[in-house]
């Protein structure tokens, strides 16, 4: 295994506590791990795509707003890579999600592609694309 792998799956730990985070209302963690420089964009689960660094992090704070505590969720990853700076991972991210205003918890199957690169030596996200899973078998 790669130092830049090995290095890449510790980060995701990292990554998915800042996930648990957002779920609970918090963007802060997650805005740490956002790109600053270049581009980067966001294909939301609602279907609208965003773009700009700055774009992208304050529709990261903005969706936060619409969790509240008391929510968990975790990743299952089913491929990762990371070379020359570059790092990347496939596969769901499961979320029993509390919502501001309900009192029972939601579920949330997203499949998920995330893009990283290094800036100053640390991994920050520059494209995420996560929509709904659908389970039912293809025709």
């Amino acid at each position: 295994m790669s130092t830049e792998l090995h290095d890449f799956e510790r980060f995701m730990q990292e990554r998915e506590a800042a996930a648990r985070a957002y779920v609970n209302g918090d963007p802060a963690p997650l805005a740490d791990l956002s790109a600053r420089t270049g581009d980067a964009t966001f294909f939301s689960p609602a279907g609208s795509v965003v773009s700009g660094t700055g774009t992208v992090s304050a529709r990261y704070a903005e969706d936060a707003k619409g969790f509240a505590t008391g929510s968990d969720t975790h990743f299952e990853i089913i491929q990762m890579g990371a070379s020359d700076g570059i790092a990347y991972w496939v596969g769901y991210q499961r979320a029993m999600a509390k919502l501001r205003g309900k009192d029972e918890a939601v579920p949330f199957d997203l499949r998920v592609t995330e893009i990283y690169r290094r800036e100053g030596g640390n991994w920050k996200m520059v494209h995420r694309h996560a929509d709904a899973l659908n389970d039912k078998p293809a025709k």
